[in-house]
């Protein structure tokens, strides 16, 4: 038997949950407000009552830590992020669905923090979609976690001169680890989200494929995500398009169906990145910008403001139009140059080839088209010969290997070269 205690607090008022908790059963609990007395209710029975807000939520949070559940093979761990894609996923998962929502850290001082996929509002309409349907939710509150696996490599990132998508790093390891993490706590056969991917047989073992609806497609986000965790992952949009998953939510009158689209790089909470890194302690202090042949041509406020290809803010005149091609964090430095200085004909990652492949689609900026290539693989690594050149190639971002629409390799760009 042991206690455990959940609280939270919005506006001034402040509610708290008191649970004595026997293996996987409530044997007393305290929590004024809640639709139903907990008393001798499972946790993941107990997960799906509601009540005032309030003490729904110190509920959640005193059930997080200790929540367990009995397997049953038809029970689906689905992550929930209060958005409509989710919401669809939910629904596709049936009547034994649990939903699982990662509260996640964002920057206090970013000013749109409502749209965010993890912030107190999302878990909160998650939560709702979820009861709204007889079934349990549970949040998992990651914040420092998530602040040390993400954030702060992604500020590291910067500092080292690379343009590093924090999209990549939490859904190839952090998120996904956390969430089948759960799913195995929650006794689910799998775990379902709302990405527009798909789950194929490819050379003998499963691997990613792009989803079926070209604009949505996340498969580029998830490319690090370890093969051997597939078979416990379900896409369940993946065949569809986002105006069909809409439209299902609409017709099954889920709140969620006019819920607008969630930010990428959710900590920010709707800032620039550049604004952010500096109140993360990367100092703006001025440095030179200079051409390939080391001629200064102008200053700057801080390397880390800039990324390859990148031409606006740069600030400096020439016959023709420059865009920023490196930088040199060590001196301070921006390196600029004509386009045709972006080119790149060979580039290098860290990362592997999920099955054996020479020829495939390398996508090297996540907006980016992808470029047929030839690729080598070496020791958790491999080298791309690009059939065409590529531009704004940067140090931190994925390369994702596709052969016919199969996720085949991943990795992170270490070097850009011409040839």
């Amino acid at each position: 038997m042991i206690k455990v205690l959940g609280d939270s607090a919005r506006g001034g008022e402040w509610a708290l949950a008191r649970l004595e908790v026997d293996g996987d059963r409530i044997v007393r609990a305290d929590v004024p407000g809640l639709e139903r007395t907990l008393d001798g209710l499972t946790l993941l029975e107990a997960a799906a009552v509601g009540g005032e807000t309030l003490a729904v939520d110190a509920l959640a949070n005193a059930l997080a830590p200790v929540f367990r559940a009995t397997p049953e093979a038809a029970r689906v761990a689905v992550a929930m992020s209060g958005g409509v894609d989710s919401a669809v996923a939910l629904l596709r998962a049936g009547p034994k669905a649990i939903g699982v929502t990662l509260r996640l850290w964002l920057d206090p001082h970013g000013p749109d923090a409502e749209r965010a996929c993890c912030s107190p509002d999302a878990v909160l309409a998650a939560r709702a979609t979820c009861h709204s349907l007889g079934l349990p939710h549970v949040t998992l509150d990651l914040r420092d976690e998530f602040r040390s696996a993400v954030v702060e490599p992604f500020v590291a990132g910067y500092a080292r001169g690379e343009t590093p998508n924090p999209c990549i790093r939490c859904n190839g390891s952090f998120r996904f680890a956390e969430l089948l993490a759960f799913a195995r706590r929650a006794g689910a056969s799998r775990l379902a989200t709302g990405h527009y991917a798909r789950i194929v047989e490819y050379e003998g073992r499963l691997l990613l494929r792009r989803g079926a609806d070209a604009g949505k497609d996340q498969s580029y986000m998830l490319a690090r995500l370890d093969p051997r965790l597939l078979d416990r992952v379900w896409f369940p949009l993946g065949d569809q398009t986002k105006e069909e998953t809409r439209a299902q939510a609409t017709r099954s009158g889920l709140a969620a169906a006019a819920r607008a689209e969630s930010q990428e790089a959710c900590f920010l909470a709707g800032d620039d990145y550049r604004t952010f890194l500096e109140r993360r302690g990367l100092r703006a202090d001025p440095g030179p910008i200079v051409d390939q042949d080391g001629v200064e041509l102008g200053s700057h406020d801080g390397y880390w403001r800039f990324t390859p290809g990148q031409r606006r803010g740069l600030g400096v005149a020439a016959g023709e139009p420059l865009y920023a091609l490196e930088t040199r964090p060590r001196t301070n430095t921006v390196v600029v140059g004509p386009r045709a200085s972006l080119a790149a004909r060979a580039v290098t990652a860290r990362g592997r080839l999920y099955v054996p492949a020479h020829r495939v689609e390398a996508k090297l900026r996540y907006r980016s088209p992808a470029v047929t290539a030839s690729v080598e693989a070496g020791h958790g690594s491999f080298r791309l010969e690009l059939d065409e050149p590529a531009f704004g190639v940067a140090r931190g971002q994925a390369a994702v290997l596709y052969a016919e629409d199969v996720v085949v390799g991943s990795g992170l760009v270490t070097g850009v070269g011409s040839a």
